[in-house]
């Protein structure tokens, strides 16, 4: 397949992402990380999409392929962290979500977040 190809399934993706169509992102934007697996933004709008359909340890496998290339980005920490929450691994959250709190303090979500992993982990 050609880039062109590639760009076409993520921005597929990214509509059905957008349109909070989860499950139906989820294909197009599987195929595009097929076909271009370093590609960030791809993964991103893919474990969001798995995120979104509750298929949380798919999307802790994306957002763990970001963070091991990219351990500053606070984002895919911050959802990584969310993920493994949904899993109920509470203990394993609060380091991304930690990180992702340090990288960017402003952020109030992240610090809710990353205490409620805190508490539950305790």
């Amino acid at each position: 397949m050609s880039p062109d190809d590639v760009y076409e399934l993520f921005q597929n993706g990214t509509r059905l992402l957008e349109e909070h169509d989860f499950h139906a992102a989820a294909v197009p934007l599987s195929r595009a990380r097929e076909l271009e697996p370093d590609k960030a933004s791809i993964r991103e709008a893919l474990g969001r999409a798995l995120f979104g359909s509750q298929r949380y340890a798919e999307a802790v496998a994306e957002f763990e392929a970001i963070v091991e290339r990219a351990p500053t980005n606070d984002y895919a920490l911050f959802c990584l962290g969310r993920s493994l929450q949904q899993l109920g691994r509470h203990s394993e959250a609060r380091k991304p979500l930690a990180l992702a709190c340090c990288l960017r303090p402003e952020r109030q979500d992240y610090r809710l977040y990353r205490d409620r992993s805190r508490d539950r982990a305790a």
